[in-house]
């Protein structure tokens, strides 16, 4: 038969019955005993302590747990306009030959011309600077300015105006004239350089080493001939779409890099963090959600920069950030800060149902565990833990701040004699080697909310695992033991027992740590406690070094990951 969960386990061990698989649940009992079981129940939560969590801005894994970062001169100087990339050589390799279909005949270039059957020529012409190449007995043709694609309709046209019948006409452009352009304003290398003239403004930028990243425009890109602008171009737009339409270009002709607009720097919550510069009208928010990418959840966005009236500072739901203005030099930071109305909970081990469930987000285990049905003779209830991800992080954070405390005091002592050097080399090496392991251990978060037969209510969390163990009559045996087994729980059986059977301690055993972790979580001191079906004895290595100070504190680690991952990290 199926039972509630916290009533069957609450109100029986309240009253004093045995918790076998035969009891019955709380709803089951009579009306007297239910109200004595209520009434217990109340005061028991009545002098509980309540367990108060931090309630943090978000969720940590986010990258925005805690208070509001600041954006220091270092992490500034790390960030890069938008558009910084384009400029790393992947242009100035690629030069193109000119003869696309697309490309427009100018004086200089050559074209090979031959024609058979009423009349043989076969020539390479020059384009005059006139625009026209000349073919004997038929005169001028005028090329300049039409396509390659276009070019053997032409002079096909124009030798049959003269010989109309058995003729046939073959041309092909075959070399373009290379122009000279001039690359200015604010690019790391003004210069003249070479291409072609259906090279891309890119490539000759990219020869410039690229924009001034400091003092250059990303978006006001000017192609001037004659003294005259003939084409503007912005670079976002080839970023974001792909598009950069521009005139081909001529000998002489100048690409001047105007200087850079208003720059708003964007981080927080985005893909990456950049430095945006807007175009000079008036500046919204619509138009840096536009260019950011944000993160999937993004809701708010904090604006910081200084007004005529001094500082200014605004947290905004994005929809109004769309339209709030903003100036040159301001910072953005967007977060992912709409606080959900509900949070998902996992279990793990045994029950019946389902395996995740949406709650309200100020549940507490209590609540959840009444809608949990079980097997009493299969779920070991007394031990139920929870495993939380904000306290693993701050586990491995712990772990991570020994294991820094345990480089810096040993690695850097300095040695007086020959002997005791070669004794701090040792001792390096042994750190070493354990600080290298011990940064590879995950911690699991494990709460132990389980205490006496009963279990401590607490406000849940986000990802909070839920773990209902299995009933189990093993006694699991691991750490420096020769033979790490599991083996059947006899009652009376002590640790050293089971030990003696496990093939007794290894040579690394240190036999003054011996441990038994429960099915909660619980870890205890195995002289302190008395064995009981599912505990694991844990038996933790004995530290190699004659400096006692080290052993200790080494010591001290290894019991910090035991307790934090049910592991005996191996020296």
């Amino acid at each position: 038969m199926k039972k509630n969960l916290l009533s069957y386990l609450s109100a029986l061990a309240l009253l004093g019955f045995s918790l076998t698989s035969q009891a019955q649940s709380f709803g089951d009992l009579p009306a007297e005993q239910r109200a004595q079981a209520m009434q217990a129940a109340q005061q028991q939560q009545a002098s509980t302590p309540q367990v108060q969590e931090p309630i943090s801005r978000n969720n940590w894994q986010q990258g925005t747990y805690g208070p509001v970062p600041e954006l220091t001169a270092d992490n500034m100087a790390q960030i890069k306009p938008f558009g910084a990339d384009l400029f790393t050589g992947g242009f100035r390799g690629v030069r193109a030959d000119g003869l696309n279909p697309e490309y427009k005949i100018l004086p200089g270039d050559q074209v090979t011309l031959r024609v058979w059957g009423a009349v043989d020529i076969d020539r390479i012409m020059p384009v005059d600077a006139q625009g026209n190449i000349f073919i004997p007995t038929i005169g001028p043709v005028q090329v300049m300015g039409i396509s390659h694609s276009q070019l053997d309709t032409i002079v096909r046209s124009a030798v049959r105006r003269v010989y109309s019948d058995n003729v046939s006409v073959y041309t092909n452009l075959q070399g373009v004239q290379p122009v000279a352009v001039f690359v200015t304003g604010f690019v790391s290398k003004p210069g003249r350089y070479a291409g072609v003239p259906s090279d891309s403004v890119l490539y000759f930028l990219d020869q410039a080493a690229g924009i001034d990243e400091q003092l250059g425009s990303y978006r006001r890109v000017r192609i001037m001939r004659n003294e005259q602008t003939i084409a503007q171009l912005d670079l976002y737009d080839f970023i974001l779409t792909g598009q950069l339409p521009h005139s081909q270009l001529q000998n002489g002709d100048t690409i001047l890099v105007e200087a850079r607009g208003p720059v708003v720097t964007v981080h927080g919550d985005v893909g990456r963090p950049y430095h945006y510069e807007l175009s000079r009208q008036k500046l919204f928010g619509k138009t840096l959600t536009e260019l950011a990418q944000l993160n999937a959840g993004v809701s708010h966005a904090l604006l910081r920069g200084s007004r005529l009236q001094g500082p200014y500072a605004s947290y905004l739901p994005l929809a109004e950030f769309a339209d709030a203005q903003v100036a040159n030099g301001d910072e953005v930071m967007f977060f992912a800060d709409k606080r959900d109305n509900s949070i998902v909970v996992q279990l793990e081990g045994s029950y019946l149902g389902q395996s995740h469930f949406v709650l309200p987000k100020d549940a507490t285990l209590h609540e959840i565990l009444n809608s949990i049905a079980v097997e009493p003779s299969q779920t070991d209830y007394q031990n139920i833990s929870v495993r939380r991800l904000s306290v693993a992080e701050r586990q491995r954070q712990s772990l991570l701040e020994s294991l820094r405390r345990l480089e810096t005091t040993y690695l850097g002592a300095p040695s007086s004699t020959v002997e005791e050097s070669a004794i701090r080399v040792r001792e390096a090496e042994l750190i070493s080697a354990f600080v290298a392991k011990a940064r590879e251990v995950k911690p699991n978060g494990r709460l132990v909310v389980a205490h006496q037969g009963e279990i401590i209510d607490l406000r849940l969390q986000d990802g909070d695992i839920i773990t209902l163990p299995p009933r189990t009559e093993a006694i699991l045996v691991s750490g420096e033991v020769y033979v790490p087994q599991s083996v059947i729980y006899v009652k009376g059986k002590t640790a050293m027992d089971y030990i003696t059977g496990a093939g007794g301690f290894s040579q690394h055993a240190d036999k003054k740590r011996i441990l038994v972790v429960r099915q909660n979580g619980e870890v205890r001191n195995a002289a302190d406690i008395s064995l009981r079906p599912g505990d694991e004895i844990l038996v933790l290595p004995v530290v190699s070094t004659k400096n006692l100070q080290l052993a200790t504190s080494i010591t001290q680690i290894l019991y910090q990951i035991a307790v934090a991952t049910k592991v005996a990290l191996d020296l």
